[in-house]
């Protein structure tokens, strides 16, 4: 039988102000929850075999005709399930201009080694990046070109963090992402035959000038520093973005994006990014 929901009223709430924790690094971590908000977020998660523990649902707030067909889905699966009325979802709620969908997921961590690569990987490399919606979007980004997994270095923000998963659209749940630190990583890098291409503003190679056909790295830095001195004398290859205005760096999230393509381009598409181009 589905799960039967239940009927949430009240600010005070036991498990509402459990929720409300959850903003709070200290409490996921504690939890080992996740905070995935918003309808794409959660059909992601759902998409790629990620657990739900909870559901929270507000049919006032919801944006189109699919929420719930996706209610439904949890309760096949047997989720317990949370109806609650407006003002309890908004209490809960990151959005400004909440959905009406609120899932509550175990966090996911790896590390280098539970990476499953192909024969010829195609990796990013965060290094330092400090604002969850960066990682976010660098997440996307990486789905989109099809890369194969993304490394948080010497991280600086939570990958678990509510607005990583928003900036993402769900793409933490489908792109493999390890924690490690720089000098891990290149020496993991190198064992593997992977070619690490760092992005910086001091390189003299243009980043189209790269063979990035074989298996190959791509690394960021932080906007306001840049990547470590690690990177830069023992990165494969320093490239820089061509700066034609006043501007002498991009946000790192875009200058990510300026490089993954290239790697689509010079490979070609591929059974993962076929569709998008």
């Amino acid at each position: 039988m589905p799960t039967s929901p239940q009927l949430i009223t009240s600010l005070q709430n036991p498990g509402i102000k459990d929720v409300v924790k959850l903003r709070q690094r200290s409490h996921r971590d504690e939890a080992g929850l996740l905070v995935v908000e918003g309808y794409r977020e959660v059909k992601r998660a759902l998409d790629n075999r990620i657990p739900v523990h909870r559901l929270f649902f507000c049919p006032a707030l919801y944006q189109g005709k699919n929420e719930p067909g996706l209610v439904s889905r949890c309760a096949e699966q047997h989720v317990p399930l949370f109806e609650c009325t407006e003002p309890v979802f908004r209490k809960i709620a990151y959005r400004d201009r909440p959905e009406g969908l609120l899932a509550l997921c175990p966090q996911t961590r790896r590390t280098l080694d539970d990476l499953d690569l192909p024969a010829n990987p195609f990796l990013v490399v965060g290094e330092h990046i400090e604002k969850p919606g960066n990682l976010g979007t660098m997440l996307r980004t990486a789905d989109a070109a099809g890369a194969d997994a993304l490394i948080v270095c010497d991280r600086c923000t939570d990958i678990h963090n509510p607005n990583v998963v928003r900036a993402s659209i769900g793409t933490l749940f489908t792109v493999p992402v390890a924690e490690a630190s720089t000098d891990d990583t290149i020496a993991w890098l190198r064992a593997r035959g992977i070619r690490s291409v760092a992005a910086s503003p001091h390189a003299t190679k243009n980043y189209t000038d790269v063979d990035m056909t074989r298996p190959v790295a791509i690394v960021v830095g932080a906007e306001q520093y840049g990547l470590s001195s690690a990177w830069m004398t023992q990165a494969d290859d320093l490239v820089r973005i061509p700066m034609l205005g006043q501007a002498d760096s991009l946000n790192v999230a875009a200058a990510a994006t300026i490089l993954l393509y290239e790697v689509v381009r010079q490979r070609g598409p591929t059974r993962r990014n076929q569709a998008l181009i």
